[in-house]
């Protein structure tokens, strides 16, 4: 009896020391303490500037988290700075503050010591600041040329044609090239064109640069009749320092408004031909007179018309009330012995005609 006391207080024991164990392994033992977030921004990866005339714009995008990838919740402050040469002192450029994932921009006037003499790279960077006033560091730079511009363009026109816009402006600087911005006013239709190849939709804004050997004009074949369009043209020299290519851009000129109104016809239409048909009574067919072109190509073409006349007598349209759509005629209102002489004339879909084709002639066979 003793001995099976002794049995069970040997097994309390052995499950009192597990119990135990198991408690102080797994029951809240706090860990090493952590030190405080110091809750600073993120660095700015996507710093971008560009200049034109005097002005220096930058943009870049503002993080959502700190480096302790923590959500930031208030407004961050911002320090830029501009640094002219790699071992030169910054200069403080401004201070502002924008909220956490903003699209942010800044823009200044550049001091009037970096808006002259020759084209030298300067270079912004910006800082985000923490309620203490420190950063994680500064961003990525972002370089922009200083020196003196080159002059603004002047005397911008603009003269619609048929096959596109052709504009122009005094001459200047002949090492700058020329660059034409176009805006599209006409707004979209309301209700876009549909179907298994629906149309791409025009660019409200593209550019056309112009090298500096051309003449001072351009043909601007993109656009499209119907729309209206502004133009304006800024000049833009090209340098290279240490194997890098950088622009200086000029201001912008004022701008011009041009409405491309279609008012010009289709060209004539060549290679007109006509063949002669006697006619046959045994099968019961009258004579004739087929006549063929080589088609338009205008994108705008709604078909043509057909005119004839005999000897020296005036034109007559034969083709009807609406234009003829593709490039061939079949003409049986004609008489054997009889000579005619033909001509044709393409129409687009605003109604407009082209001058006649050169004549065709074709006597009809006697029976």
């Amino acid at each position: 009896m003793k001995l099976a006391h002794r049995e069970t207080a040997c097994r309390l024991a052995a499950t009192l020391i597990v119990s135990l164990g198991t408690c102080l392994s797994g029951c809240g033992t706090p860990g090493a303490p952590q030190p405080p977030s110091l809750n600073l921004p993120d660095r700015v990866t996507d710093l971008s500037a560009t200049r034109v005339g005097n002005q220096v714009s930058l943009t870049w995008t503002m993080p959502k988290r700190n480096t302790d990838k923590l959500p930031l919740k208030d407004k961050i402050a911002i320090r830029v700075s501009r640094r002219e040469g790699a071992g030169d002192q910054p200069t403080e450029a401004g201070q502002l503050q924008f909220a956490p994932a903003a699209h942010a921009a800044f823009s200044e006037p550049l001091p009037a010591a970096l808006a002259t003499g020759v084209p030298r790279p300067i270079a912004y960077f910006i800082e985000l600041n923490n309620r203490n006033g420190r950063s994680a560091g500064p961003s990525n730079p972002a370089t922009v040329l200083a020196g003196e511009p080159p002059p603004p363009v002047s005397g911008l026109s603009a003269e619609v044609r048929k096959e596109g816009i052709i504009l122009r402006w005094s001459p200047g600087d002949p090492q700058a090239a020329v660059r034409l911005r176009r805006k599209l006013l006409t707004p979209p239709p309301a209700k876009p064109h549909t179907g298994p190849l629906p149309a791409t939709p025009e660019p409200v804004e593209r550019n056309l640069l112009v090298e500096s050997a051309g003449p001072a004009q351009a043909l601007d074949k993109t656009i499209t009749f119907g729309n209206s369009y502004e133009y304006r043209a800024q000049r833009v020299l090209r340098v290279s320092i240490d194997n890098n290519f950088f622009e200086l851009d000029g201001e912008f000129s004022a701008p011009i408004r041009v409405d491309a109104l279609d008012v010009f016809p289709p060209a004539a239409p060549v290679g007109l031909a006509a063949v002669a048909t006697a006619a046959d009574p045994a099968s019961g067919t009258a004579a004739s007179i087929d006549l063929s072109w080589q088609p338009n190509t205008e994108a705008d073409l709604a078909g043509y018309e057909v005119y004839r006349r005999e000897d020296q007598t005036p034109w007559q349209r034969i083709s009807g009330d609406q234009p003829v759509v593709g490039p061939a005629f079949h003409d049986d209102h004609v008489l054997p012995g009889h000579t005619y002489r033909y001509g044709v004339s393409a129409v687009d879909k605003s109604g407009h005609e082209s001058g006649r084709s050169a004549e065709a002639q074709e006597t009809v066979p006697n029976q």
